[in-house]
């Protein structure tokens, strides 16, 4: 019998895991097939629906659901059906989600050519838009339109910091978590890290891992290091301090950055990471991982799509299981007040609508349309695949149809016992990048750990 559960968020869990399917770049239109005449009216989750002027509108829209992200192919088809079903259009602008591409759509925001819709993240990176007035709140747009968002739960919605009003509709949340080889670290005499393993008996397991071998942690210093100061820092907090910008590179914050990234250097300085940690690719760390040559990788949510599908040649439907058996999730040890269970999730990104289109009289309406028909429970449930969102009534997932792996996923979100924000949302994108550089030359010991902490905190201060 298949077994179906309602995964209902709560503030323990808004999270989840998004596993669907891939694709390439969203096209700009929905084919040939598309309804020659735009409607005026539809009904979105039994509700009404606003479409907009019966002339067809083109929205550019601008979002991170693109190349491996694992939603790229639910966008590409979310977008074709609304397209056939109103008979507007999109001209999309998605890439992947990097420093290159956070700098471009806030030069977009300062030259005048922002979209007419963004999915963008919360947190400061969002500051700009928010302070300048480009973007319209929840409140303004329900005004006109009350059922805009009125299948999610508010309070799960994050407010900005400018002014605590909501203004990104969310789809997908995410969680970090601690991918395994089993096969490496079974084969080294070790069991797989569980729910009441410390941060202590890792680093033994790292040690002994090396000796036979094998990579013990697959990282990419030089591009993608932030997960490891993520879960290092917050091995010197707990949840409810985690995600507090620190004053100074001396207080009590500051003090838990600086000894995150002091075990960073440690793990480097022990030869627990990769050789070429800080000059190879993020794409580069992780086929070593998966062709087996690395024990362990943290990275988020969005990492199980890819992984399922590597383990997918083009001729078939699923992936192999056999391979995939190999893998599994679990929680990334922890030391002092947190406990291996407590995990860094949230609901980080959604969409806005820009000022620019809501003071278009012919987008105004269909960019509402838009974002309700890409935040409808039926969309959100795709993109959801496995874990919870800010949907009222939750999504329906379909165990049976799950890996091993996603299956591992939920097996580690039923046991987490505390959440927390990630820390690095609270800078700005240019002093987030720059503390983030600076990691390989911390590791090196040409960049002292204090004055690293307290520069980047006074790049954010402006």
């Amino acid at each position: 019998m298949r077994k179906r559960s309602v995964v209902a968020l709560t503030a323990a869990v808004s999270i989840l895991l998004a596993s669907c399917g891939n694709g390439g770049p969203a096209s700009t239109t929905a084919g040939s097939d598309k309804k020659t005449e735009p409607v005026t009216k539809i009904e979105i989750g039994g509700q009404p629906a606003e479409m907009g002027p019966a002339e067809p509108v083109t929205l550019n829209v601008v979002t991170t659901y693109a190349d491996t992200d694992s939603n790229a192919g639910n966008f590409q088809t979310a977008v074709a059906e609304w397209e056939k079903m109103t008979g507007h259009g999109v001209n999309d602008g998605s890439a992947v989600s990097n420093e290159a591409f956070k700098a471009r759509v806030q030069a977009d925001f300062e030259n005048g050519t922002e979209p007419d819709v963004l999915f963008y993240f919360n947190g400061s990176g969002s500051n700009n838009f928010v302070k300048s007035g480009k973007v319209v709140p929840l409140e303004e747009i329900r005004a006109e339109y009350p059922e805009y968002a009125s299948n999610m739960n508010d309070s799960l919605m994050a407010p900005s910091p400018v002014d605590g009003k909501i203004y990104a509709v969310p789809v997908n949340g995410y969680w970090e978590a601690l991918y395994v080889n089993k096969t490496i670290v079974e084969s080294c005499g070790f069991s797989v890290p569980g729910p009441d393993t410390a941060w202590d008996e890792f680093l033994e397991m790292c040690g002994g891992i090396r000796e036979k071998g094998y990579t013990p942690i697959a990282v990419s210093l030089g591009e993608v290091p932030h997960y490891w100061f993520e879960f290092t820092i917050y091995n010197h907090l707990n949840p409810a301090k985690h995600s507090v910008l620190p004053s100074s590179a001396e207080d009590e914050y500051g003090l838990a950055w600086q000894a995150g990234l002091e075990d960073i250097k440690r793990l480097y300085e022990a030869g627990y990471l990769p050789e070429d940690t800080l000059t190879a690719t993020n794409d580069e760390i992780s086929d070593l991982f998966l062709q087996g040559q690395a024990a362990f990788l943290l990275d988020g949510s969005w990492k199980v799509g890819s992984i399922v599908k590597s383990f997918r040649t083009p001729d078939q439907a699923e992936a192999d299981e056999t391979k995939l058996q190999n893998f599994t999730i679990t929680y990334v040890p922890g030391a002092g007040e947190r406990k291996s269970t407590d995990i860094i999730s949230g609901l980080s990104s959604g969409y806005y609508i820009t000022r620019k289109a809501w003071e278009d009289p012919e987008k105004r309406a269909v960019a509402v349309s838009f974002v309700e028909y890409m935040t409808s429970a039926a969309v959100v449930t795709r993109f959801a695949g496995t874990g919870a969102t800010a949907l009222k009534n939750g999504a329906m997932i379909d165990e049976d149809k799950l890996s091993s792996l996603e299956r591992s996923g939920m097996a580690m979100l039923k046991g987490m016992t505390g959440t927390a924000a990630v820390t690095q949302d609270n800078l700005t994108d240019g002093a987030r990048e720059w503390l983030f550089a600076q990691i390989p030359e911390i590791v090196t010991v040409q960049a002292e750990i204090p004055e690293v902490v307290e520069q980047a905190l006074q790049k954010n201060a402006g």
